[in-house]
Order: structure tokens, then C-alpha cells, then sequence
């Protein structure tokens, strides 16, 4: 005979009426001692914690980095210490800027993030499906972010508020202008790059550091959705890129990605003619080319969304012996504000949910707070130093010291003299792309920007047509064209 698990409460008493309440007579009202409901409707009214307040919407799976080729010479992390080495990992795919009911298929970036389960500890990687990022300071992301999400007055996009913010902020174009290509509206997740975007270090065994960026390249071909495919796709099938993901790895047809870096010395840095440490600006190929490392593949469903994708934390402050930071400013300010943001909405010890928790030894004095399931160590001291337990300090992990020379501390403007060219990297990216890449781009750019609005378009409008002008005159001028301007009159805004 079947062995079937009884119906119970959350403390594991079994009980009989789960559809009707407890009431006085059939037609009289509920009876207060009826826990049951009581129980079933408080943990209804708590199901749904805090979105995040960006990349809210997502998908996710397990998988593997299997490591083809050796990097030693620059790394000692233990994930690439050997052919053929796999390393358990978890990806999630997401939108940036919509809520977690929006559309898949959105002109957005897409957020690629990855946490690698190693031996020293989680790596996460967390990155987009862009080379590149709007702004290069963490004090202007959270205004940055308010134009992607809702007008305060009528509680709608609003497209005078971002390109209100990008015409404002000239360093935003190069990503603006991949955003405004079809490279915006990706065919689902399995069909485009990711990258961990910002320059991060590595550091070998014989304690030297190099600066690193981190490529994932598809092995199912890039593929794009036009703008008009896009948007009839958010109509018939908003969780597109969802169902995509999962009903392709529930057939067996794992998607794969190819890990590759670029390695920039050390001592290069200071003397590049780009500053490497800017998220608005790539590593030119032809300088520091890609180096191949693994085979990145995506294998297994999570039984629980919730459980796994909706729960799941990454942070670029984990990173991993043998892999470090970098001086620059946007990764510097998401290690402080992503565990921030994970511990306000999944609470102080979000890192002992099993899709965050380390799969190997974690030893520390961190005890009690909300939700701790891990035992909380026992009787073990929750003080250092101590006299009693067995954890000890591991010398070998120690760092090289970071050499700051004589710097002074001060406010920086981010777009000084030399730091200021904001032009030549999308100019360059425009005159890459053929024919119909550029009509696309036109064509999205035209589409978006008609959507400014209000007393100050005409200030607005202009004020981005002289960027995209810097960038390439060809590409102003057909902007300018499709937006139907006056020439004579735009031309007497532009720069000399």
C-alpha cells in the first residue's frame, strides 16, 4: 500500500479541515479558536517579501564551469587550478529596471549573475549582458535608477525623465547606445554574452596582481528581437525569456557559455591612454585580447522558484582567494550596497538559505539575528581571540598591500580633463555595426526619444542630439532626421 504523508500545521500537527472554518452552526460566524485558518491566512499575508529594487524580475538555473584551458600564471584561485576541474554554479537572468511582474522582453540591460560554488568560499559574479554601465560613481546610481522607474506625479515611465538623465550625463551614450540597438532587446537569455563588467584583480601564487575582465560568450549564437518584435512579444508571451530557459533545459538542450578574460599587468594602468578603471568604457581587443578559460553550462531547473530564484543573493563583495577589486568606483560602491540590500530583504542571515549557503566550511563568530537554522555553532565561543575552539587565521591567504603612492583624499570630479571622452568608444560602436544594425539603432533612438514631453523636450532633445553628434555627425544627422527637427535651427546647439 502507497504511504502517503498526513496534512499539518507548520509545527506538524496533523489536522482534518483545511477548506472549511470552524463556526458557530452551519450559518454562524467563525469561531476564534480556529487556528488553522488563522495560521493559513498570516502566512498568506507574508508570502511576498520586499522586490529588489532592481533586477526584480528573473530566472535561474544550476549548472557547471568546466575549466578547458590553464590560467595559473595569473590566478591561484582554486576554481581554475586544473583542466578539467568542475565547479558547481547558479545564474540568474534578469531586467534591470522593471518591476517583477514586467515583461520579459523590455529594452533593458540584463543582468548576468553568477555564484560559483568553490572550495574557498562563494564567488559571485555578478554582472550584465553589457560590456559597460551608464555612470561611472555610485552616487549618481540611485538617481539613475529613479528615471528608469515610475514619474512621482502621474506613476508612469516617463522617457523625458531618462533622457533627461543621459542628456545630463554624457557618460551614459556608449551604453545608451548599445541599449538603443537590438543588443537591448535580447532573444530571451540563452541568445546573448554576459559579463562581469567591471575590471576586477587576480592575484597568483607568486603574490603579483593583474587586472581582469570577465567574458561569457554564447554558444547558441547571439539572436535579438527587433524593437516591433519585442513589443508584440511583451503582448503574447510577457515571461518569454522564463519559459525559454526552463523548457530548454527541461529537454536536455543546455545552454553553454564560454568564459574568457582579458588580462591587463598591473603596471599598465597607470600609463593606458583610457582609464581602465571606467565602467563606462571597454578594454579595446586589439590590446588585451580575450584568453579562453571554460565552458560555462546551465543543466538544472530549480524544483522551487521561489526557493532558489527569487531567494537567491549575489554580491560583488564575495569574491574568492586569488580573485579581488579594483579601484573602480561603481565596484567599489556595490560591495558595500549589495549585501546591504540583501540583508533588508531576506534578513542578516541570508547567506544560510541553502541557494546562498556555502556547500563547504564556513567558520566564524557571527551568531543569532532572525532566521538562524545552521545551529548557530553550537556552544562553540562566539568571541575572537579565544582560548578554546580550533578556527585559525591561514596566513597563505594573505593579499599583496595596494599602493596608493601619495594620493589624497578629495572629491574627484569622475569627468575631468582626461577622463571626459565619452564619444569615441559608441562613435566606434555605431560605425562597427551594418547597415541594418545602424537603421535599427536609428530607428529605437527616434522611437524613444519622441516619447519626451513636457515644457523643457525641446532643451532636452537637443541637449542629447549633441551628444550623439560627438559621437558620429552621421548618426546625429539621422536622428535628427527622424525626430523631423528643423536643422538650421538644431545645428545652432550643436558643438563647434
Amino acid at each position: 500500500m502507497e504511504t502517503k504523508k498526513k496534512l499539518t500545521t507548520a509545527s506538524g500537527r496533523p489536522y482534518v479541515e483545511n477548506e472549511n472554518s470552524q463556526t458557530a452552526g452551519p450559518r454562524g460566524p467563525i469561531l476564534l479558536q480556529d487556528y488553522i485558518l488563522h495560521e493559513k491566512m498570516a502566512h498568506f499575508n507574508r508570502e511576498r517579501i520586499p522586490e529588489r529594487v532592481v533586477h526584480a524580475k528573473g530566472s535561474g538555473a544550476y549548472g557547471k564551469l568546466t575549466i578547458t584551458h590553464d590560467i595559473s600564471k595569473y590566478t591561484r584561485a582554486k576554481v581554475f587550478n586544473a583542466i578539467g576541474k568542475e565547479t558547481k554554479l547558479f545564474l540568474r537572468f534578469s531586467t534591470v529596471g522593471g518591476e517583477k511582474g514586467s515583461a520579459d522582453t523590455e529594452r533593458d540591460p540584463r543582468g548576468f549573475a553568477i555564484k560559483f560554488y568553490t572550495e574557498d568560499g562563494n564567488w559571485d559574479l555578478v554582472g550584465n549582458n553589457t560590456p559597460v554601465f551608464f555612470i561611472k560613481d555610485p552616487k549618481k546610481f540611485g538617481d539613475f535608477i529613479h528615471t528608469q522607474k515610475r514619474d512621482p506625479y502621474t506613476n508612469c515611465k516617463s522617457a523625458t525623465m531618462m533622457w533627461d538623465f543621459w542628456s545630463l550625463n554624457p557618460e551614459s551614450l556608449h551604453q545608451v547606445t548599445i541599449l538603443m540597438s537590438d543588443r537591448g532587446t535580447p532573444y530571451g537569455y540563452r541568445h546573448m554574452d554576459g559579463f562581469g563588467s567591471h575590471t576586477f584583480s587576480f592575484i597568483n601564487a607568486a603574490n603579483e596582481r593583474f587586472w581582469v575582465k570577465f567574458h561569457f560568450k554564447t554558444l547558441q549564437g547571439i539572436k535579438n528581437f527587433t524593437d516591433a518584435e519585442a513589443t508584440e512579444m511583451k503582448g503574447k508571451a510577457p515571461d518569454f525569456a522564463q519559459h525559454d530557459l526552463l523548457t530548454h533545459i527541461d529537454n536536455g538542450d543546455f545552454p553553454k557559455w564560454a568564459m574568457k578574460i582579458q588580462v591587463m599587468p598591473e603596471a599598465d594602468a597607470k600609463t593606458y591612454h583610457i582609464n581602465p578603471f571606467d565602467l563606462t568604457k571597454v578594454w579595446p581587443h586589439a590590446d588585451y585580447p580575450l584568453i579562453d578559460v571554460g565552458v560555462l553550462e546551465l543543466n538544472e531547473n530549480p524544483d522551487n522558484y521561489f526557493a532558489h530564484v527569487e531567494q537567491a543573493a549575489f554580491a560583488p563583495a564575495h569574491v574568492i582567494d586569488g580573485v579581488g577589486y579594483s579601484p573602480d568606483k561603481m565596484l567599489q560602491g556595490r560591495i558595500l550596497s549589495y549585501p546591504d540590500a540583501h540583508r533588508y530583504r531576506l534578513g542578516g542571515n541570508y547567506e544560510q538559505i541553502p541557494v546562498n549557503k556555502c556547500p563547504y566550511l564556513v567558520s566564524n563568530y557571527q551568531r543569532d539575528g532572525q532566521m538562524t537554522v545552521n545551529g548557530n555553532h553550537g556552544s562553540a565561543p562566539n568571541y575572537f581571540p579565544n582560548s578554546f575552539d580550533d578556527i585559525e587565521v591561514d596566513q597563505s591567504y594573505k593579499e599583496p598591500a595596494w599602493d596608493f603612492g601619495s594620493s589624497v583624499g578629495d572629491w574627484y570630479d569622475r569627468n575631468a580633463e582626461g577622463e571626459n571622452d565619452h564619444y569615441s568608444q559608441p562613435g566606434a560602436l555605431y560605425r562597427l555595426m551594418d547597415a541594418q544594425q545602424k537603421q535599427d539603432l536609428i530607428a529605437n533612438v527616434v522611437g524613444a526619444m519622441s516619447g519626451i514631453d513636457g515644457p523643457k523636450k525641446d532643451l532636452i532633445v537637443n541637449r542629447q542630439l549633441c551628444h550623439w553628434f560627438r559621437a558620429d555627425i552621421n548618426l546625429g544627422m539621422a536622428i535628427a532626421k527622424g525626430l523631423e527637427l528643423d536643422l538650421s535651427e538644431t545645428m545652432k546647439h550643436m558643438p563647434a
